[in-house]
């Protein structure tokens, strides 16, 4: 039997038992990174996610497998995200110069507005530093799903946007920097909120990071041309 449809959107609206499951993984994901996975009980999470408790192992076999299913969430939202904008490892790069340098403004001005401004990136970013700080095979399925790919490709545009190796150590130490900058928006939340005096960061707040952000990487590809230039006497 087919799902019914949405009359409004056109979309397939998900059956009880989906809307279960999701509700668990969205549970799972802030749980486990406000407290912890050891610090997180099933019961907790069920309640959270207003399930029945026996519905955790009835989807995912128990709780290690909802946090595999927490980790693909991560993976599936990031990479809808990022692929709208930089595009997988094997599609065609920008044309020019020009348009990779426009594609990697445009990839930076995106992560920001995510990662800065969304509610949801705050859970993200919260399961994931805990997994940084304990691996376990979630974290190599973040990792395999989004970190390693999508560092990937931001190399690749930036040798088209630079001429530099995309390989390189300089490379991809150049664009864990690009990246670094805008994940401290987020874990350095409260902090900078308190400096900069913001009772938020909303959107207003995030468009004065993008601003920011998007002058240091302009900058660092002036300095690119810069570089590049013979030096007269």
């Amino acid at each position: 039997m087919s799902k019914p449809t949405n009359a409004k959107t056109g979309q397939r609206e998900a059956s009880p038992a989906d809307q279960t499951r999701a509700a668990l993984v969205r549970a799972a994901l802030r749980l486990f990174g406000r407290q912890g996975f050891d610090g997180t009980s099933t019961r907790e999470i069920a309640a959270e996610a207003k399930a029945n408790i026996g519905s955790i192992a009835y989807h995912f076999g128990g709780k290690e497998g909802l946090r595999a299913a927490a980790a693909d969430y991560i993976v599936d939202t990031i990479q809808a995200i990022a692929g709208q904008v930089v595009g997988a490892a094997h599609t065609p790069g920008p044309s020019s110069r020009e348009a990779a340098r426009a594609q990697l403004v445009t990839a930076l001005e995106r992560m920001v507005t995510f990662v800065v401004a969304t509610p949801e990136a705050g859970e993200i970013v919260q399961f994931v530093l805990r997994e940084l700080s304990h691996p376990t095979a979630a974290l190599d399925r973040i990792y395999a799903g989004v970190f390693e790919p999508t560092h990937r490709r931001l190399c690749q545009i930036w040798e088209q946007a630079t001429g530099e190796p995309a390989e390189s150590e300089a490379t991809r130490l150049t664009v864990f920097t690009i990246i670094g900058q805008v994940i401290y928006f987020r874990i350095g939340r409260e902090a900078v909120m308190r400096r900069m005096g913001w009772p938020e960061i909303g959107n207003a707040e995030a468009a004065k990071v993008t601003a920011i952000t998007t002058d240091n990487l302009k900058a660092m590809l002036a300095a690119r041309d810069g570089a590049g230039k013979e030096v007269k006497p």
